[in-house]
């Protein structure tokens, strides 16, 4: 495949100028994508009453949306490296952005569904950033930046629930989507005044019989996973989807393995400097949405009739995520200093012995609430020291004219590490629910917490395979 080579190191430190709001754009990107991942959650228990719908209806808005942006990101990643990554970039601004605009002006859950749909766009949002930043930032500010902008994308995570519960506590939930289009718009604006096209890209033609198969296989996979509780896990629509996912992926696979033009580079993907960030981004991603996932449910759990719980509100519960998001942001930085000083390999370490920490004293039941704030903070640092290296760990390892395309790998595999998260998590706590009530027992929150310390456990595990240092710049 023919590459387009992007400038030295000299040409970018000329230009620096014309791309200095291209960080912060892009850090607002990530966050603006997080918000409208978890914007929904909080309503999610009074939604069927405001659109005359059903619980399992409403269940769709949020798996759509996770399920759109897991195909949409590798998609969207190899399109940004051939045509362009202004170009897509402003495409998936656009999308979201009706996406949400629909949400603001109808309560008609088929519209809501489809809206939420076009949100998912957004995943592409995060893979294509950190390849413009690789093409526009000199090497000494790349490493910081890619960090940054890996960690607000937690910060935005934390920041959606508590905007959602506020607004849904004390005024109109359609409120929440007409000021998420009006940051959509905002974005739109400043992309299109502020940022130039990148100079990067590759040649070659489009694999649309590759875009189809992947994306079929991962409807495949997804559906299965987000609606095996539902649907129930020994059904036979669960196990056929499941069934047609591993032929699908198989024949994909080999379909992309001949393939000169291939829409994910198998050869490139299966080098350890790229095959162990991958397979640590879906670990991690499990991990992660655990941290926030389980917890949020457990600080809302009754502490009475046998309940584990410490009867927090919504809105209460939201806010007890803002501090360990902030500590996400702090610590994705320690981790760029840690990587310059020791290597990646140290970094990643040390994140899942953090997080191995963190889950394992989540698990402790009886916890004070500031306890459980201060592990949910603990937890957060192991993750942000494995996110801000994951992506660092791409740039250095795929050519210039893969960089999208790469990282939109390492995304969609944390979006599918997330979504078996929801799945796992959901089963485990509808197992040990305290008799008559719809609540875990203690058990049952801290089965799931051993689970993704077991997972950390294996996170670590993986970190022994990766190269010893790198390099402390990325060179072209």
């Amino acid at each position: 495949m023919e590459t387009i080579e992007r400038p030295d190191v000299n040409t970018r430190e000329a230009v620096g100028g014309g791309s200095r709001f291209l960080f912060p754009i892009l850090c607002g990107a990530a966050i603006f994508y997080a918000v409208m991942q978890t914007v929904i959650v909080p309503l999610l228990p009074v939604l069927p009453g405001l659109t005359d719908s059903s619980q399992l209806a409403v269940s769709w808005m949020v798996t759509i949306t996770l399920l759109v942006g897991a195909v949409i990101t590798p998609i969207f990643g190899r399109l940004a490296d051939m045509y362009g990554k202004k170009r897509i970039l402003l495409t998936a601004f656009v999308v979201m952005t009706v996406g949400s605009l629909l949400c603001a002006v109808s309560s008609d859950i088929a519209v809501l569904i489809a809206a939420r749909a076009l949100q998912g766009a957004g995943a592409a949002v995060i893979p294509i950033g950190v390849s413009m930043l690789r093409d526009e930032l000199p090497p000494h500010k790349l490493n910081g930046a890619i960090a940054m902008m890996s960690s607000t994308l937690g910060f935005g995570t934390a920041l959606g629930l508590p905007f959602s519960a506020a607004i849904a506590q004390y005024a109109n939930w359609h409120m929440l989507f007409i000021v998420t289009t009006l940051i959509g718009v905002v974005l739109i604006v400043a992309t299109v005044v502020y940022v130039r096209e990148s100079p990067a890209g590759s040649s070659g033609r489009f694999d649309g019989v590759g875009s189809v198969g992947l994306a079929a296989a991962l409807v495949c996979l997804l559906v299965p996973v987000t609606q095996g509780g539902t649907w129930g896990w020994s059904s036979p629509a669960i196990l056929s989807l499941f069934a047609t996912a591993v032929v699908l992926f198989a024949l994909w696979g080999f379909h992309q393995w001949r393939n000169d033009n291939p829409l994910v580079d198998l050869r490139v993907s299966m080098r350890r400097a790229v095959l162990i960030p991958n397979v640590v981004a879906l670990l991690v991603g499990f991990a992660f949405f655990g941290n926030t996932l389980i917890t949020t449910q457990l600080l809302q759990t009754p502490s009475a009739d046998g309940g584990a719980g410490y009867d927090l509100t919504i809105l209460q519960a939201a806010l007890c995520q803002i501090p360990p998001s902030i500590a996400m942001i702090v610590f994705a930085q320690v981790g760029v200093r840690i990587t310059e000083r020791f290597g990646s390999k140290v970094t990643m370490m040390c994140g899942a012995t953090v997080l191995t920490v963190g889950y394992i004293v989540h698990a402790i039941s009886g916890k004070s609430l500031w306890a459980v704030i201060a592990t949910l903070g603990v937890t957060a640092i192991g993750t942000a020291l494995v996110y801000s290296t994951l992506s660092i760990l791409i740039v250095r390892a795929v050519p210039a004219g893969m960089m999208a395309a790469a990282n939109g790998v390492n995304v969609l595999l944390r979006t599918v590490g997330s979504t078996v998260c929801s799945a796992v998590v959901a089963t485990i706590l509808a197992s040990h629910l305290v008799a008559g009530s719809h609540f875990s027992t203690s058990s049952g929150f801290t089965l799931a917490y051993l689970v993704c310390a077991v997972l950390a456990v294996i996170v670590f595990v993986a970190c022994l395979a990766l190269p010893g240092k790198a390099p402390r710049e990325v060179h072209p």
